[in-house]
């Protein structure tokens, strides 16, 4: 589910002795001790998102590095005030503009790195395949918001590379965020066409769809009939957070 693991990012003008650590990941002693070695002094901690692999060693390696922990959800934070909508954090001339791009979780950031025009998307966006929606924190409707906001600050000129939290960097900022798009939009196309088979209607969904007992794993069953049943489990939240969508559309 990490891919290559949780990717830690050290955030630092040339020459600049202070830095910003962005999801410092699990408690694993030997990671800590080479993102301190790399890091310096530290002025803050940042969190993309609320999920373990994220977030375990956050309070830990602040504390160890004399700094306070920032992420958009108050719970999350420790000894420092939550980030801010468009609020740009500065340290030593490295600037990072936190962005509110929910959909991933409720409580995703990214954070844009104008000198390198690079976002860094946190989950939103992985170095390879496409993220999960699962509900009920994940949701589509701010999803196909923030990849739309994502997607403004390419055209605009302002990002032209991503810096995902698993897998590699992508430097085609634009053809990633299209096929996100389109790729959602072919599931949500193939679950329709599920309830179709099912004798059931986008229309006549309830409100409440997501959280019924038998529909999502009947659709789960028809949409993923070629992926191994062990996955069926984590397949069915996407579709749960899908047939929301189509409820509300």
């Amino acid at each position: 589910m990490t891919l290559d693991g949780t990717n830690t990012w050290v955030l630092r003008e040339p020459g600049a002795e202070r830095s910003i650590v962005v999801d410092p990941g699990p408690l694993d002693d030997a990671h800590l001790d080479g993102v301190a070695e790399a890091a310096g002094q530290v002025d803050h901690v940042l969190l993309t998102h609320h999920h373990l692999d994220h977030t375990e060693a956050a309070r830990d390696f602040a504390e160890r590095m004399g700094c306070g922990v920032r992420a958009l959800d108050p719970e999350l934070c420790w000894r420092a005030e939550p980030v801010t909508d468009g609020e740009v954090v500065d340290v030593a001339g490295l600037r990072a503009e936190v962005l509110t791009t929910p959909g991933h979780t409720a409580d995703s950031i990214s954070l844009l790195v104008a000198d390198d025009r690079a976002l860094l998307t946190g989950d939103m966006v992985l170095g390879r395949g496409t993220t999960v929606i699962a509900h009920p924190d994940g949701d589509l409707r701010p999803y196909f918001a923030s990849i739309a906001r994502m997607r403004a600050l390419v055209s605009e000129g302002r990002v032209d590379t991503l810096w995902p939290a698993h897998g590699p960097v992508l430097p085609d900022a634009a053809g990633v965020l299209d096929y996100y798009v389109v790729h959602r939009r072919e599931r949500l196309a193939q679950v329709e066409s599920a309830l179709t088979r099912l004798g059931r209607s986008p229309a006549d969904l309830p409100p409440d769809v997501a959280e019924d007992d038998t529909l999502p794993r009947q659709v789960v069953e028809v949409v993923y009939q070629d992926v191994d049943e062990s996955l069926w489990g984590a397949a069915e939240w996407s579709v749960r957070a899908q047939l929301a969508y189509l409820a509300t559309r």
